[in-house]
């Protein structure tokens, strides 16, 4: 009986292994990209980031950004394989990103894609959105400078957890294009980058319609709205503003920190000339929340309707295997100029060690000029050197004693990147 059982699991195990090997297993993939970064100047260093308003901070500066340093920026590792021919799967993990308290950072991908006929497919699982262009629809290996835009590292470069449904029409020499819609968790802007469960009913909705004509020209528009990810029976209004008679506690609530994703791209490429553009606009909601677990927690912005509006210009010249690229890149985090307090939270907030005079709004800007030195001129994805210069707005950092106005930091950034 002991032989018969064994036998038994024995053809369950070669079953499974003849069956994985039927799936088509694949590693499609590999990336690694190094850093070194060299502040040039001290500010960095020595200066403290600005709370414009006395709130959380808006611009995003990557912590690798100190007096110098070097750093692994990606391990990519990429796998997929197909069940039948019409059920296919795939999976992208970073073991360089730590597990957290917030959630689980290794695991980047994890996607079921069924392609059910004439154009339409469904995928379900963990990805980002189909929202901006530079974040979801230009590969890491493909990136021209040594990390995407603001409007794309901010909104577009997270995961969140959900189903997506594709209709893809037209020729690939001529016109041709896909709607896009997706609905999924809405927690792609806590601290886990959108990959845990929600605590909520309430989920985010995407549209994205994709157009070109032949492969030099890209363009196309998105849409994503959603609220906060908490629980309405456990969510609090804060009482900054509600004990200050700005707004009441019922409106924030019933605007559950709606947050609102617009946006438009265009992208032109060919064998010596590379150039993209993108806009995007919204409502901050949830990404700088009213509400909180507990009602003493100040707000993260200055007004319910807060608005940011951002946008990015590039370009390439290729050479061969040397290719010069320029960027200019702009963030607002308050278009509207819209705040409750009676004086400007951005000059005069004396109170959280803001001396009057200065100018700290949160608009951010980025200029940044590059130079790529391909390994393979045949494939720009293969590999290259990328160094890059970046000047940035100086709004950021508070002015530290026997300073005066604002305060910035540029940094020279090179980045060795390997793909296969």
């Amino acid at each position: 009986m002991k032989i018969t059982r064994l036998a038994g699991v024995a053809a369950l195990l070669a079953a499974g292994f003849t069956q994985a090997q039927a799936q088509d297993v694949k590693l499609t993939g590999v990336l690694i990209e190094f850093w070194q970064t060299q502040m040039l100047d001290s500010n960095l260093r020595n200066n403290t980031q600005a709370k414009p308003g006395g709130v959380s901070n808006y611009y995003g500066l990557d912590s690798r950004f100190t007096e110098n340093t070097f750093a692994v920026k990606r391990a990519e590792i990429y796998l997929n394989g197909k069940i039948t021919d019409d059920v296919s799967w795939n999976l992208m993990f970073d073991p360089n990103n730590s597990t957290s308290s917030v959630g689980n950072n290794v695991l980047q991908d994890a996607v079921i894609t069924w392609n059910i006929g004439n154009g339409f497919s469904v995928k379900a699982g963990q990805f980002k959105m189909p929202t901006t262009y530079e974040a979801t629809m230009v590969a890491a290996t493909n990136i021209l400078f040594f990390e995407r835009n603001q409007i794309n590292r901010v909104f577009g470069d997270k995961r969140d957890r959900g189903v997506w449904g594709i209709y893809a029409f037209g020729d690939a020499k001529g016109w041709n294009g896909k709607f896009n819609v997706a609905v999924s968790n809405g927690t792609t802007d806590d601290g886990s980058g959108g990959k845990n469960n929600d605590l909520n009913a309430q989920k985010d909705w995407t549209t994205r319609l994709e157009l070109a004509y032949g492969p030099e020209h890209k363009f196309g528009a998105y849409y994503r709205e959603g609220l906060t990810n908490l629980k309405d029976s456990t969510y609090n209004a804060s009482s900054a503003w509600t004990t200050a008679g700005y707004v009441s506690a019922a409106q924030i609530k019933d605007n559950k920190d709606k947050t609102t994703l617009l946006g438009a791209y265009y992208a032109f490429d060919n064998a010596t000339w590379h150039a993209s553009a993108e806009v995007a606009t919204g409502l901050l909601g949830r990404r700088n929340p009213t509400l909180f677990a507990a009602a003493t927690t100040n707000p993260s912005r200055e007004h319910l309707d807060q608005k940011f509006l951002g946008y990015a210009i590039d370009g390439a010249y290729k050479m061969g295997r040397h290719w010069f690229t320029a960027r200019y890149d702009v963030l607002n985090y308050n278009t509207g100029d819209d705040w409750y307090t009676a004086t400007n939270p951005y000059t005069t907030a004396v109170a959280t060690g803001l001396p009057t005079g200065n100018d700290l709004e949160p608009k951010y800007t980025e200029i940044t000029v590059g130079y790529n030195l391909l390994f393979n001129p045949a494939k720009y994805s293969a590999g290259k050197l990328k160094l890059d210069y970046v000047h940035r707005s100086k709004n950021f950092l508070l002015p530290r004693a026997g300073q005066t106005g604002e305060q910035g930091g540029d940094s020279l950034v090179a980045s060795l990147m390997i793909g296969f």
